[in-house]
């Protein structure tokens, strides 16, 4: 998941970083009860009841540790949300987190680990979601921050203990979120696979402090073209000037969808990951020599934007209200 940056953001996150590919799980309406493994789970239907403990692929030391679920869910928000955001905004970020994680655990069952960490369905990095132990947010940010940030975090966990956020009645399995969109979500299928009926674009309207705003990046049309020629070799560019450079159509949520240059088309991802660009929602200045993309959002735009649920904590929304405007037709219980 992208992160929110401490950094100062956050993250997708969902960062964008490395997300798996979107598809839904649908699951039985009887009961179904999984015995025998920290990772087990009941589901009526109606109601999924998180494990106790999770497994967790620790990236430094390449073992698997075992975690006090709502501990894990407590340093996932840690990691992935400045704990001086609205207590809402957190409760929101909590819930998010749990879905999100709670689901990969549930999927594993079906489609194994994967190749990142194949001996625990979630790892404490971007590729699921950054997690940070008691100990090493202590090391990290030291005994102020854990009197007064961790304690927020701690009191917005807590009170949303064992709440997730279901679709229809199965469990949210995409609860996917990043720093800020820009000002517009962008709907599932226009950055990953799958149209996911809740990961709908909508409006963003409260991102007044998001970080991520008109940022510039400025090349000359042959280092672009150098980079797009060794990231795309399925593509060349050829010769090209100002004059052929054109964004031909955008998503609904207002990110380039495809951009001509030269002999060659390219998604706005495609170009956001080649030249490292905070967001695929940009503009381009063009003169004789070189380009500039200005781009607006940090992260992939799908789901909930962290700084667009901190603008409307602010205003008065409480976090059901954020989930619910973020992840279309929701429920949270």
């Amino acid at each position: 998941m992208r992160k929110i940056k401490i950094m100062p953001v956050l993250k997708l996150a969902a960062l964008c970083g490395g997300f798996a590919v979107l598809a839904l799980l649908v699951l039985p309406s009887t009961l179904i009860t999984f015995f025998g493994d920290s990772n087990s789970y009941i589901n009526n239907g109606e109601r999924t009841v998180p494990p106790k403990t999770i497994s967790v692929y620790r990236t430094a030391s390449s073992t698997v540790e075992e975690i006090d679920f709502e501990d894990y869910v407590k340093g996932v928000v840690a990691g992935e949300m400045p704990a001086s955001f609205e207590e809402d905004a957190l409760k929101a970020q909590a819930v998010a987190a749990r879905t999100y994680s709670l689901s990969k655990v549930m999927r594993s069952g079906n489609d194994g680990f994967p190749a990142a960490h194949p001996t625990a369905a979630l790892c404490d990095g971007t590729h699921c979601q950054v997690y940070r132990s008691y100990s090493e947010l202590e090391s990290l940010k030291g005994s102020s921050w854990m009197n007064d940030g961790y304690k927020r975090i701690e009191k917005a966990v807590d009170e949303t203990s064992g709440q997730l956020m279901y679709y229809n009645g199965e469990l949210a399995y995409q609860a996917l979120f990043h720093s800020s969109s820009g000002g517009k979500t962008e709907n599932s299928e226009d950055v990953f696979v799958s149209a996911v009926p809740y990961l709908r674009s909508v409006e963003s309207t409260y991102e007044e402090k998001a970080t991520h705003k008109d940022e510039k990046t400025t090349l000359t049309y042959m280092v672009l073209a150098e980079t797009l020629n060794k990231k795309y070799p399925d593509r060349y560019t050829g010769n090209f000037t100002h004059s052929n450079i054109k964004i031909t159509d955008r998503t609904e949520g207002g990110r380039v969808n495809i951009i001509n240059i030269g002999n060659a088309s390219y998604s706005g991802r495609e170009i956001r990951d080649a030249l490292g660009l905070a967001s695929a929602n940009f503009t381009i200045d063009k003169d004789t020599n070189t380009i500039t993309f200005v781009t607006s959002g940090y992260g992939h735009g799908v789901g909930m934007s962290q700084y667009g649920a901190n603008g409307m904590a602010e205003a008065g929304h409480n976090y059901k209200q954020i989930l619910k405007h973020y992840y279309t037709g929701v429920e949270v219980y």
